[in-house]
């Protein structure tokens, strides 16, 4: 194989890196298992409502879209618009470090790649700061 034909061959996407749709079910089933199991996540579970069924399909689905698989939120709801979508709910500094912490933890439970782990780190950082609508 030449140099070139390194160049032109597709790398693979976060998605199937992961191993697609199975893995990302489980990792935002791990998520949303410690959110509930954990104290110190407390402040993201208060968030969240008395049911997490509906949060947890939502999760998965824009996943799915976000990590470079099927767009099985946009097909289902639209454009994401993350921040117009979230601005209902308090996000300070709080929930944004506890969200970060739960699914650091539970992509290290799911066993996400230790390279995709910490680029998803940085990724997830970037949206949750953006999506905060509290200063504290």
């Amino acid at each position: 194989m030449t140099e070139e034909d390194n160049n032109n061959t597709p790398q693979p996407t976060p998605f199937a890196i992961i191993g697609g749709e199975p893995r990302i079910r489980a990792l935002v089933e791990r998520f949303y298992d410690l959110m509930e199991l954990e104290p110190g996540f407390s402040a993201l579970r208060a968030a969240h409502g008395p049911d997490l069924a509906s949060a947890r399909d939502k999760l998965f689905w824009f996943l799915c879209g976000w990590l470079g698989g099927p767009q099985h939120y946009v097909e289902r709801h639209g454009h994401p618009r993350l921040r117009a979508r979230h601005m209902p709910f308090a996000i300070g500094v709080v929930e944004r470090d506890q969200w970060l912490a739960c699914m650091d933890q539970a992509m290290g439970d799911v066993g996400v790649d230790a390279d995709l782990r910490a680029h998803l780190r940085t990724a997830f950082f970037q949206t949750a700061d953006w999506m905060r609508n509290q200063a504290n």
